[in-house]
């Protein structure tokens, strides 16, 4: 490999591994029937097809998963964006997390509390 092509590649790599994770600015719960709706607000800079955020979860302390919601398409002209998912079963009293999820670099490491109305 060229030095120039070697440091085009490493120069990607590292723009891409500094990429902005989706962040999540609110995660409610509301009851609904004999589940939950939540709904989740996200603000990513998707940048299109190739870069966006594409999905959030649902998630008890010890990781297990409860609900994923899947985001289709990117949402370059719509940020901040909430969308939410129905039917989900929350246990009583346990804490609960929402984790969000970006096409490029897959599911954030930050988690934020689920309130529950």
């Amino acid at each position: 490999m060229t030095r120039p092509l070697a440091l085009l590649l490493a120069t990607a790599l590292a723009g891409a591994a500094q990429a902005d994770p989706p962040e999540i600015l609110s995660a409610v719960a509301d009851r609904q029937g004999d589940g939950w709706r939540v709904s989740v607000t996200l603000r990513h800079p998707d940048t299109g097809w190739e870069h966006y955020a594409d999905g959030w979860r649902v998630e008890t302390g010890d990781g297990t998963v409860l609900g994923t919601r899947v985001l289709v398409h990117p949402h370059e002209q719509e940020q901040p964006f909430t969308r939410a998912l129905s039917g989900i079963a929350l246990p009583d009293g346990a804490p609960l997390f929402v984790r969000a999820r970006c096409l490029v670099d897959g599911w954030g490491t930050g988690l934020v509390p689920l309130e529950r109305r």
